[in-house]
């Protein structure tokens, strides 16, 4: 019984050593690209740092470039509020599905999922056209605008995060909505003191979700801006040219593109175990 409990175990950590290996080889190999000077690359392929040939000549290129600094900070300022946004507005309407009694309720449920089902492709040319025609006000639309992006994406967004909030506040007992009710306190009152802090790691783990799908959203970035608002995964596609590919550079501004999120999702990791759990059994 010994035997078979630790040939388990063994079997499975070999497993999970091999997933990961799968998972870090790829970026393990980007990094070792942005290092290499354009000769290199085209030599004998390696998977290990050679140190005495590495150089940060692609990185200080791409950080001193001002226009990928915008890129980086438009992606910051669109990812950030985009995750604000959707999480508030998740959680108020979660609170309404979970506490009071819609009429239709499970129907409008089933209908805000269904937003997130289509592929974002299909929305791709009516939204361009909403964008350039339709919201337009004298020589200002939503196109190129950073507030366009964020309002896109709590579109594409929000059904996820109120699907992921709505069973972590029905873990949540009713039954102290209504103590805080008979003392005298608003909604507004009990959101604040009671839902909040209890559903708070829900809400981490959905702001962090809909944060890295707005940072690393593409499709509707590159068709919906053109100066001004574009983004940094945006950004990668200009190295590709008609006279050729910087890889180095590429690689450079793909690994930046990677830090901020692998250095959220590490600094709240503990928070996503705890919030994808609650709620999950009732007592």
């Amino acid at each position: 019984m010994n035997r078979g409990f630790f040939h388990s175990k063994t079997v499975t950590v070999i497993f999970w050593l091999c997933m990961s290996m799968l998972t870090l080889v790829p970026i393990w190999w980007m990094f070792l690209v942005s290092v290499k000077r354009r000769v290199d690359l085209f030599g004998a392929p390696s998977f290990f740092l050679d140190v005495s040939s590495m150089t940060w000549d692609n990185y200080a290129v791409v950080l001193g470039n001002p226009v990928f600094r915008k890129y980086m900070f438009n992606s910051l300022v669109v990812a950030t509020s985009n995750a604000v946004l959707v999480s508030v507005l998740a959680l108020l309407a979660a609170y309404a599905m979970s506490r009071y009694k819609l009429p239709g309720k499970d129907n409008i449920f089933f209908w805000v999922l269904t937003n997130r089902m289509a592929p974002p492709a299909v929305f791709l040319l009516p939204l361009f056209l909403l964008y350039t025609t339709v919201f337009v006000v004298g020589d200002w639309s939503l196109f190129d605008t950073r507030i366009g992006l964020i309002l896109l994406y709590c579109v594409f967004n929000l059904p996820f995060a109120f699907w992921l909030l709505q069973g972590m506040v029905d873990g949540i007992p009713q039954e102290l909505d209504e103590a805080a009710y008979v003392d005298g306190a608003s909604t507004f009152y009990v959101l604040r003191t009671v839902i909040f802090p209890l559903a708070r790691p829900g809400l981490a783990v959905t702001a962090i979700l809909t944060w890295v799908f707005a940072w690393n959203e593409y499709l509707f970035a590159s068709t919906l801006t053109s100066v001004h608002a574009r983004t940094i995964t945006t950004g990668l596609a200009e190295f590709v040219t008609v006279t050729g590919t910087n890889w180095g550079q590429l690689a450079a501004v793909a690994v930046l593109t990677l830090l901020p999120a692998a250095l959220v999702l590490a600094l709240v990791q503990r928070h996503i175990v705890a919030g994808l759990t609650f709620g999950a059994v009732k007592g």
